[in-house]
């Protein structure tokens, strides 16, 4: 997949905790932690806009797009 999750990064810049995220975000620490590993296909906005008010971070702080190499024959 192109999109890659930084919340990993993010979360260690601002020295806070899963469980501290979870709670301040309203979801589960299993959730959170498939949404910090990328083992997920989607995410809701109001969970983006609540994990970027709880961590002082914009989108692009936890989602990097990369292009992916196709190969051309």
């Amino acid at each position: 997949m192109a999109i890659i999750l930084r919340l990993d990064r993010v979360m260690a810049d601002r020295k806070m905790s899963l469980g501290e995220l979870a709670e301040r975000v309203g979801i589960s620490n299993v959730n959170l932690s498939k949404i910090k590993t990328g083992k997920i296909s989607a995410i809701r906005f109001s969970t983006l806009n609540a994990i970027c008010s709880a961590l002082d971070c914009q989108p692009g702080d936890i989602l990097e797009y990369r292009r992916e190499e196709t190969e051309e024959k």
